[in-house]
Order: structure tokens, then sequence, then C-alpha cells
């Protein structure tokens, strides 16, 4: 479902106290955004005259506005609302398909498809690219992934799922440094891979977002990246020390 944002324009008194200290008077616009934060707008250009992003904790009353985030602190008394109001809103991207539910468009955002309209929505990796052939078998769109290798599966994980083809492909396939036992592709959180003694070896790494290329010295794969190649553990010293 859609998120909500609060909207009040009128006479307002805006004050911040924090890395700066400021206090403003005037007919503007004050957002309360669903992540919390809080943006005061007033006639001139683009930028908020007030703002404090992703506030640790808000409150918006009839007459107040009150953010805080540590140490900062935005009041705004609001004396008198022209407008205000709550509404829906959502992650704004690019189309990439059609809504298998409602027919709406499904929109791509930094880490999901999901369509504006109803409540259907995909988890896609942040590296993803999401390309216009669509699947065989459903229709919807499928996404390109690196995990060690290239991937292409579709966007609904119940019809085809990214992991199981890591798995096929990578699990067991290198030994863990610490304890000499196989390193199994996991999904905690995230997709790693984590020793197959667990708990009594605790080893485990995230699965780079790149192809596999060879071995580092201290015995893990390396991997390519965007950011260059790297080893499996991304806290390598020996990978440090080449």
């Amino acid at each position: 479902m859609p998120d909500t944002t609060h909207l009040v324009v009128g006479r307002c008194t805006t004050e911040f106290d924090g890395t700066r200290e400021q206090r403003q008077h005037g007919d503007v616009l004050v957002l309360v955004k669903p992540d919390g934060s809080v943006l005061v707008h007033d006639a001139a250009g683009y930028q908020p005259v007030a703002w404090l992003t992703r506030a640790e904790s808000v409150t918006v009353t009839e007459e107040t506005i009150r953010a805080r985030d540590g140490d900062q602190r935005l009041e705004v008394t609001v004396h008198d609302a022209q407008l205000r109001g709550q509404y829906p809103t959502t992650d704004a991207g690019i189309p990439v398909g059609s809504c298998p539910d409602c027919g709406g468009d499904l929109v791509r955002t930094s880490r999901a498809a999901s369509c504006p309209d109803c409540t259907h929505g995909y988890s896609v990796p942040s590296d993803a690219t999401v390309l216009e052939e669509p699947c065989s078998d459903c229709g919807l769109p499928r996404m390109r992934v690196e995990r060690g290798a290239s991937f292409v599966v579709c966007l609904d994980r119940n019809c085809e799922s990214l992991d199981e083809r890591v798995r096929a492909t990578f699990d067991r396939e290198w030994s863990c440094r610490e304890c000499g036992d196989d390193l199994r592709v996991l999904r905690r959180g995230g997709l790693l891979l984590g020793c197959a003694s667990y708990p009594d070896c605790e080893a485990g790494y995230a699965f780079p977002a790149g192809r596999h290329e060879g071995t580092c010295d201290c015995g893990l794969p390396t991997f390519e990246t965007p950011s260059g190649q790297r080893c499996l553990d991304s806290n390598c010293d020996e990978e440090k020390n080449g």
C-alpha cells in the first residue's frame, strides 16, 4: 500500500536548533515524508528554507510539526493553514511491465518492481538489470543479476528462483578458509556463502555482485565487480597487501 505524506500550506513559524540556529516566518509549504524527512519550502528556488532528513521522531498535530534527530530539532508552528491533508505517496521509478493483478504499470525503483495501483510487488537486487524479455511462464519481465556468474531469471522468485540458480552453480564449490568444510549458498537476510559447519564455524561472506574470476592468495574465490576485483572476504588482508 502507498505510504502517506503530510502536506501543510499556510502561515507558519519555523525554528531550527542544531548545526545552525534559525527562526523564519512566512507563507510556506511543509512536507512530512514517509521516511521522516520534514521539508519547509517558500516561494523562492527549489531548496527548502528549513529541513530535517530522516528524523528519528516526527510528531504532527493541528498546531505544530516537531521533528528530532539527535541534537537537531525542527519545529513548525502553524498559525493559519490554507491547505492541509494526508496524501498517498509511492517511490517513483521506470515502468518495466504490467502488473498481473490489476493491469497497472510495474515501476522499477532501487530495490523493487511494484505497482502503485495495488499491493503487488517483487523485490529486485539493486544491481539487477530488468530486461524487456518476458518470462515464458508468467509473462512478467525477466532480470539479469551477477552472482558469481550472470543469471537471467523472472522477477517473480516463486516462478524462477535466483537463489536456486546460484545454489545449483556454486553450492559447495569452494572450501571454508577457517575449517576446510564446504561453503554453502545460503539466504540470511541477503545471499551469502557460509560454512557448512555452522554454528561450530561461523565463517560467512556476502555474495558479491560480480563474476567469479579466480582465487585469492588466502584461498577464497575472487570476483570482478563494478568497483574492481575483490576477494570474497571484503576484509581480506592478503588482497590488501597484494
